[in-house]
């Protein structure tokens, strides 16, 4: 398939969405196990639920996602980077590392991070999540005009791809403290799920990144690859359509 005839209607990416939603939850099951083999007890239990949150690897199947999209849309092999070679050099820091990077020709085309949440620590997670999406744009964007990337770098494209566990504490309400003054309206009562989508929406407002996907799968049920976009202007067909025009637009002009 050639990126003339790449169509992305659901029948040709939703497989691929599916699966993985599917590779997280295996993946993150497999890794919660591997770790309740080498300890036993309460606070070993709340540590491996930590680790097989943060243990990497659950988000490969995402990876894959945008690797069959870039490769359909006519980028080289050489210039995805998914594995190794991720870093890229900041402003407030010497260095950040990327989930997925292209770069063609010696020249950014794309930065990705893929990134996901599962109970039951929801509150610290999303602000640290909150300040890392924040923190990450902040960086590149300021390297990016101090010509970290070279001085015929065209501006690159910024995505950031979010599943979050679909659950009662992730679609509970939330309440928020004023001790001084009034939190904007769209917070009271917000769950974190909806904080999510409020985070997202306003990341891709700000212009500080150029695609943002927001999807919810449950455990049971996203072991099938049954997942949810509960914003429509979040939604992986979105991510992937700006994300295909840009690399178009990008070999076209080399």
């Amino acid at each position: 398939m050639s990126n003339s005839s790449l169509k992305l209607v659901p029948e040709v990416y939703s497989t691929h969405v599916a699966k993985a939603v599917q590779v997280y939850w295996q993946t993150l099951s497999s890794q919660k196990q591997r770790q309740g083999k080498k300890k036993k007890g309460k606070a070993a239990s709340d540590k491996g639920a930590r680790a097989a949150v943060t243990g990497g690897q659950q988000m490969n199947g995402f990876c894959d996602l945008v690797t069959w999209l870039l490769k359909h849309s006519g980028m080289p092999n050489a210039s995805i980077f998914i594995k190794s070679q991720l870093e890229l050099p900041g402003y407030f820091r010497p260095t950040k590392k990327w989930d997925m990077l292209i770069v063609h020709e010696n020249r950014l085309v794309a930065a990705i991070e893929f990134k996901s949440q599962a109970g039951p620590s929801f509150g610290n997670n999303f602000n640290n999540r909150t300040e890392e999406a924040l923190g990450t744009a902040t960086d590149i964007w300021t390297a990016f005009r101090e010509g970290a990337f070279g001085i015929r770098q065209q501006r690159p494209w910024l995505g950031w791809l979010m599943l979050l566990e679909d659950c009662t504490g992730s679609n509970s309400e939330i309440g928020v403290e004023e001790p001084h003054f009034e939190v904007f309206p769209e917070y009271h009562g917000a769950s974190y799920a909806k904080r999510y989508e409020l985070l997202l929406r306003k990341l891709m407002r700000e212009k500080l990144y150029d695609g943002a996907a927001f999807l919810m799968a449950d455990r049971r049920d996203g072991l099938r690859g049954v997942y949810s976009e509960p914003a429509p202007d979040l939604t992986i067909h979105g991510f992937l359509v700006g994300l295909a025009a840009h690399v178009r637009k990008t070999l076209e002009s080399h």
